[in-house]
């Protein structure tokens, strides 16, 4: 019988320099998108896929990321005297307990697949996820969890993916794809941001991966690839070469390159008008601003 996921990695060691000067103190994973911070959007993505064991890659000056999942139990009190039962129990899903989260120091940034192999240790042998927070993706049914249910059905490795524009491939991992059979994909080769032109899809992988425990052994032996990094892209590539199966999966829903100033607020609009308190007021504020443009041209 094939193992559950349970687990997953989420590498938040970045320095978020494209947001200074807010990350000289933020940590940009606790930047709020509407009104909750990123990282809750990937916590609650993986929950929904039935994550038990949440493991957070971090680096110095994270502080404020782990202080964000612990207990308040005096913001919690005042919002008890005062009967504010609606936002206790928003506070609620932000809480993590005893056991469930662990925090791994990355001492050196050495990219995505050193990160991941700096969390082997509690991945065991078993297959885990890896979540990206900066890609927050607008679904009706979760991406992980979408991914999850495929995975039950095929095994392997699997990676989200989407269509880009090919100009645009080259700054991803991009799929070689030897079967495509819709949603799913089967891949014969996986290529990290290829050089303009040699594109071999414009598949592109964004930041959902479930991947076999082979792929941390991989990563024992792994020397720098594309821009001096130890590169994810490259492990699962070699379980390609031995002959173990990867597959793309294309995922329904939008995706939102929150790394990017540009992609965090668009995706600040997007999240905004899907709330019923807010969709009223943001509509007519854009449309009026759009009207007031278009005529001062």
């Amino acid at each position: 019988m094939r193992k559950k996921v349970t687990k997953a990695i989420f590498p938040v060691a970045g320095l978020g320099t494209r947001f200074l000067p807010a990350t000289k103190s933020v940590p940009k994973e606790i930047m709020t998108l509407v009104d909750r911070p990123l990282v809750q959007y990937a916590i609650d993505e993986a929950r929904a896929a039935g994550i038990k064991e949440f493991i957070f890659v971090t680096s110095r000056g994270k502080s404020a990321l782990e202080d964000y999942f612990d207990h308040n139990p005096i913001l919690e009190q005042e919002l008890r005297k005062k009967g504010k039962d609606d936002l206790l129990e928003t506070l609620k899903s932000t809480n993590m307990e005893s056991g469930a989260i662990a925090y791994i120091r990355q001492h050196r940034a050495l990219g995505l697949g050193h990160a991941v192999w700096c969390a082997r240790r509690l991945i065991g042998n078993e297959p885990f996820a890896v979540m990206l927070p900066d890609d927050v993706i607008a679904a009706e049914k979760p991406c992980l969890q979408q991914m999850v249910e495929a995975y039950e059905e095929t095994g392997g490795n699997m990676v989200a993916a989407m269509e880009v524009p090919p100009e645009k491939a080259s700054s991803y991992g991009v799929l070689d794809v030897a079967e495509d059979m819709g949603a799913v994909v089967n891949a014969r080769g996986m290529v990290e941001k290829p050089v303009p032109g040699s594109e071999p899809s414009n598949l592109a992988v964004i930041g959902r991966y479930i991947l076999e425990p082979s792929v941390l052994r991989n990563l024992n032996k792994m020397k720098q690839g594309a821009g001096g990094e130890i590169q994810l892209t490259d492990a699962i590539a070699e379980d390609i070469n031995a002959g173990k199966p990867v597959y793309g999966y294309r995922f329904r829903g939008q995706r939102f390159d929150c790394g990017s100033k540009s992609g965090f607020l668009q995706a600040t609009v997007a999240f905004a008008l899907a709330r019923d308190e807010l969709r009223g007021d943001l509509s007519r504020y854009l449309t009026e601003t759009i009207h007031a443009s278009q005529a001062a041209e």
